[in-house]
């Protein structure tokens, strides 16, 4: 379906941004005499041919590791820089929280810069006025408002610029790492701030962070660019997977489609009256593809062939850890399903609503068995079979409790 342009946010396509470097610096009048020579550059490719588009009210990340590109991208949608080739779109007013403070005035107070941030950000004065007590107690300064900003720390800076950055009422806020500066209390502040946010969806966050577990918290989507190209766009878990992948390959099992050796005795046992010839991981879209997310649905498609008719079967999955401790069993007699296979082909799919298992690489082992699931017709190991992603979270599964507190 085609997307109405009312709800694309930001449409980039084709960026390209190059920079001149010079290979050489003269940095006095005497050595431009001594070597006075036409300068020579060389070009930088900061950004190629970058393509996407987001949605209206969607929290969407940007990762990658420094030098990448990222931060320059982020910089061009802000308008701070022209890119070299290429269009962006923007649907909305911005506000670019890309070098919090910048319009802040050392000589002044605390107080002063507060009317004058607001005011670069679009506030009347009367606005600024109306939300000063909630600016300056989010960025519990109450005591030093009256200090000229010199005075002030770097984290005492970022707070007040932040704590006014957040009353704007731009559409689309652009965000790069400025969380990294804050203590540990104004991070956790600023992160409720931003589940509000994407609570209400009437903003668009575009969010740029090397922390992979706050991409995963917040962001619907990332894109991870990789030596100033894009490598990969979708959902978020998935992002941090390629991030981590990418930048350190020791930390990620490799998936395989490792399907089986059927000659392997330790993957296949049975009777061979039938046999699984093929599975499939899907994603909640029906697409192959064996890295789910946390949340989602998936399922899972087994090829049979049964060399006779077979009746009342009873067909079963495992999903193990790797060192082989089971975490999910279900099979078809547990919901009263009837399998009777005839000679010949056939397919077998367990679909999952939600998944709500931890991430990691698993195990899957499926079985066809008879009534009594005394006698297996077939049984199989399929190593690395699926891997789920998401935020790393204690014990094997999660699901969402509700707290009472008395």
């Amino acid at each position: 379906m085609k997307k109405n342009n009312k709800d694309i946010a930001l449409s980039i396509k084709g960026i390209y941004k190059d920079f001149l470097l010079p290979h050489e610096r003269k940095n006095s009048l005497k050595e431009y005499a001594l070597h006075f020579s036409k300068p020579s550059y060389e070009k930088q490719h900061a950004l190629e041919d970058i393509s996407f588009e987001v949605q209206r009210g969607e929290f969407f990340g940007i990762v990658g590791r420094n030098g990448s590109g990222k931060s320059t991208l982020l910089k061009i949608i802000g308008g701070i820089y022209q890119p070299t080739k290429g269009s962006i779109n923007v649907n909305g007013t911005l506000t670019p929280f890309i070098e919090l403070g910048i319009g802040f005035n050392p000589e002044l107070s605390g107080r002063d810069n507060v009317y004058l941030n607001g005011a670069i950000l679009g506030l009347t004065r009367k606005e600024t006025q109306n939300k000063y007590q909630e600016i300056v107690g989010f960025a519990e300064l109450e005591n030093f408002m009256d200090q000229k900003l010199k005075n002030y720390s770097s984290g005492m800076s970022v707070r007040l610029a932040f704590s006014i950055a957040m009353q704007a009422h731009n559409d689309i806020l652009l965000i790069d790492e400025v969380l990294a500066v804050g203590d540990e209390r104004f991070q956790r502040k600023s992160l409720e701030v931003f589940e509000q946010i994407k609570k209400e969806k009437k903003k668009t966050v575009i969010f740029v962070s090397h922390d992979m577990q706050t991409i995963q918290q917040f962001c619907d989507r990332a894109m991870v660019i990789h030596d100033s190209k894009l490598h990969f766009i979708g959902d978020s878990a998935r992002a941090a997977m390629e991030y981590k992948k990418l930048n350190f390959p020791d930390t990620v099992q490799e998936i395989t489609s490792d399907e089986y050796d059927s000659s392997r005795k330790d993957q296949r046992q049975g009777t061979g009256r039938a046999r699984i010839t093929k599975y499939e991981v899907l994603d909640e879209k029906g697409k192959q593809d064996n890295i789910i997310s946390f949340g989602k649905s998936f399922s899972i498609k087994f090829h049979y062939e049964t060399y006779e008719d077979l009746d009342n079967l009873v067909f079963g999955v495992s999903i193990k850890d790797k060192d082989g401790k089971a975490i999910y069993g279900p099979n078809t007699k547990e919901t009263n399903e009837k399998i009777n296979f005839k000679k010949g082909e056939h397919v077998v799919t367990m679909t999952v609503n939600e998944n709500v298992i931890s991430p990691g690489v698993y195990v899957i082992e499926a079985g066809l068995f008879d009534e009594t699931q005394t006698i297996c017709h077939d049984y199989v190991k399929i190593k690395n079979a699926i891997t789920f992603v998401g935020l790393e979270r204690h014990g094997y599964v999660y699901v969402q409790p509700k707290w009472t507190i008395e």
